[in-house]
């Protein structure tokens, strides 16, 4: 038996997040070359970034996956995942968060806060992931470090413990004001090995004096011993207010904010200290918990500690070129050994760990033994998939799993030559395996391929990486709108199967009501006296919910409604569980033609940041695409517009903005919500899949 070479006090799980281009891949490879990983700094835009291993990756500058790294730093042990800040991988951010202790959230110093910064930000709150800030890029014109700690406070609703502050602004930013020891520490050395740490300044003393006052203010509130002396006027200790931040970044009270520019090295090794003296160890976070296989109101948790019984949580899995499927998970409690063997809680398989790797980026390192808190990658895991629970077998718990959110784009896909045929649909398994977010299904009616994910980048990528790692060639169709179909009103309906052929009939009767929901689907049984026996009341539901795959307005999934079944009749000979379920279909599609349906479309949130000469036109535009305008604001000398537009108006606006603004404004865009799609559109919709017009 092993034991862990970390204290698990010494041990930092985080993150690193951020909005696309905030600088986070460049700032994860500074932490991996100040803490010893790298010897010769990997520039993003040259593409030779550490972590940015995937070829595209390199080719974009942008990350998609998350790549998971291991560093040290004042004796303490670093788990990063450096993950993606481009919204159509949000689920990359997702499923990272989930298995995180803290996190790194990076701000470009001449932005601030962003949208797809407030969407992590926000999936951070899901998790309660406690955080620190760390504004970058201070040494880009236009830079504003008052302003970009201002839009924490308005756009994230934070509260920020401001912990430095620059020495020198734009071309001239030499390094920072430690505001809790008040040093400045100025970096001398281009590579930022080196630096100076001094008194701060005269001309910056009362500044720098008022800002302590104000940081103190802050931090107070987290530690009853720290408030008394504050309010008393007592000199606080170094100690005293570092372990007040401790306590107040851990609670979620306020976010420690840090400055700096990874680009230039400057500020890298303050943040690293903060990581360690802020963010949480695997024992400062709530046990975890969980419930045990198979009945969900039995909850369960366990202590992060080697002394409980084995569990972890899969949150990543890939396919490797070299060691095959190559599953990543976090240990939450426990210990284990190479090829000891685990049950797949989820699935109630066993599974057996061939090989347990330590990841650097994509190379490894294998170790024979892992404890509580590991982050690692396990091969020979043949069933587990994201979210999966591994348990020790003899006392199993499952944990919460993961939630994605559904695709909203998609586009049919054919191999070039009948020779692609099997290694197209072998591809897309292996991605869809991969990537919880990205479906593959079969039309019906054409035999088309149909892939979805979420957003036009999200499918390039993924049909590139076909391409590459499957050497298939593919032709892509037009991307299509993931629509879906609701009901308009309540509504009674009553539905009959009966088969009389010879032999055994078919007999199922069933009385339901159907009515809209504000979100998902819920079966509601209010069966009494044995009216349908209880063994056929699954299939009821079972054949309500085939038959909401496919509405029947215009063939897109049926969502956002509640079946109750309120009566009904069986047959002692003629009834089965499949005369049921085809009753609960039946049921399904006569109650939805009778309710009426409308159809839903996907809404994005557009924000597009356009020097003030196009605002006019660049308004216009998006009033033009059905936009309903949200807000409109400044940023630097720049204007912002935001607004909420259908999807489908939305394809090849890339290309048009461009020309519209002569390159000069760019735009975000993130799912928001589904809503009605106007009757005069919903009829061109009905008619171009139905071939025919449908009363709406």
């Amino acid at each position: 038996m092993s034991t862990r070479t970390v204290d698990l006090k010494n041990l930092r799980n985080i993150g690193i997040m951020a909005h696309i281009d905030a600088g986070k891949t460049t700032l994860t490879e500074r932490i991996l070359y100040y803490t010893g990983k790298t010897y010769k700094i990997g520039e993003v835009h040259d593409g030779a970034a550490v972590m940015d291993w995937m070829e595209q990756e390199q080719e974009r500058g942008i990350t998609i996956t998350s790549a998971a790294t291991t560093c040290s730093w004042n004796d303490h042990t670093i788990n990063i995942i450096d993950t993606p800040g481009h919204v159509d991988f949000t689920v990359e951010v997702e499923r990272s968060l989930r298995v995180l202790d803290g996190a790194v959230a990076v701000f470009d110093g001449v932005a601030g806060v962003e949208p797809q910064s407030e969407t992590v930000w926000r999936q951070a709150d899901k998790y309660n992931v406690p955080r620190i800030c760390f504004i970058n890029k201070l040494d880009r014109t236009g830079a504003n470090f008052d302003d970009d700690v201002q839009s924490i406070i308005e756009r994230l609703e934070a509260k920020p413990a401001v912990l430095q502050i620059p020495i020198g602004s734009e071309a001239d930013f030499v390094g920072v004001i430690d505001l809790v020891e008040m040093k400045a520490h100025t970096w001398t050395k281009d590579d930022g090995s080196e630096w100076d740490i001094a008194d701060i300044p005269e001309d910056r003393l009362e500044e720098a004096n008022t800002k302590r006052a104000e940081l103190l203010d802050v931090v107070a509130e987290a530690d009853d011993e720290v408030l008394e002396k504050y309010l008393g006027d007592e000199e606080l200790s170094v100690a005293e207010i570092k372990k007040a931040i401790r306590t107040g970044t851990l609670s979620g009270l306020f976010v420690p904010v840090l400055a700096g520019s990874a680009f230039k090295n400057k500020g890298v090794q303050l943040l690293l200290d903060a990581v360690v003296d802020y963010l949480p160890s695997p024992l400062d976070i709530e046990p975890v918990s969980g419930f045990t296989p198979g009945k969900e109101e039995d909850e369960i948790s366990r202590e992060h500690s080697d002394e409980e019984p084995f569990s972890a949580l899969a949150f990543k899995v890939v396919s490797d070129p070299h060691v095959g499927k190559l599953t990543y998970f976090r240990v939450y409690s426990g210990t284990l050994n190479k090829g000891d063997k685990v049950v797949n809680t989820t699935t109630g398989k066993d599974e057996r760990l061939g090989r347990i790797l330590r990841m650097h980026s994509n190379s490894r390192e294998d170790i024979d033994f892992i404890s509580t808190g590991d982050i690692v990658a396990g091969v020979g895991l043949k069933n587990a998939k994201t979210g999966d629970t591994l348990s020790d077998s003899g006392s199993p718990i499952q944990l919460e799993s993961m939630t994605f959110p559904e695709p909203v784009i998609s586009v049919a896909i054919e191999p070039k030559s009948k020779a692609d045929e099997e290694k197209l649909s072998e591809g897309l398994q292996k991605l869809a395996e991969e990537d919880p977010t990205f479906k593959v299904n079969s039309d019906e009616e054409t035999g088309q391929t149909i892939i979805s994910g979420m957003g036009e980048l999200h499918l390039d990528i993924l049909v590139d990486r076909l391409k590459r790692e499957f050497k298939v060639e593919a032709n892509i169709g037009k991307p299509q709108v993931a629509y879906r179909e609701a009901l308009k009103k309540k509504t009674d309906i009553e539905a009959k199967y009966i088969r009389q052929s010879g032999g055994r009939g078919q007999y199922g009767h069933v009385i339901m009501e159907l009515e809209p929901i504000e979100d998902g689907y819920e079966f509601v049984d209010l069966i009494k006296s044995g009216r349908i026996p209880k063994e056929y009341i699954p299939s009821v539901n079972a054949g309500v919910e085939a038959a909401m795959e496919s509405g029947v307005l215009a063939g897109y999934p049926l969502v956002n409604m509640r079946a109750t079944l309120k009566d009904g009749t069986y047959h002692d000979v003629d009834s089965s569980e499949m005369a049921f379920k085809i009753a609960g279909s039946m049921a399904l599609k006569d109650g939805a033609k009778k309710a009426g349906v409308k159809l839903l479309e996907p809404i994005m949130t557009v924000e597009v940041v356009t020097p003030e000469d196009f605002m006019g036109d660049v308004v216009g535009d998006l009033s033009s695409r059905r936009g309903k305008i949200a807000e409109m604001g400044q940023r630097g000398s720049a204007k912002v517009v935001s607004a909420k537009v259908p999807l489908s108006e939305m394809f090849g606006y890339a290309t048009d903005l461009r020309s519209r603004t002569q390159g000069r404004a760019t735009f975000t865009m993130q799912f928001d919500s589904y809503e009605d799609v106007p009757d005069a559109i919903t009829k061109e919709i009905t008619a171009s899949v139905r071939g025919v017009e449908v009363e709406v």
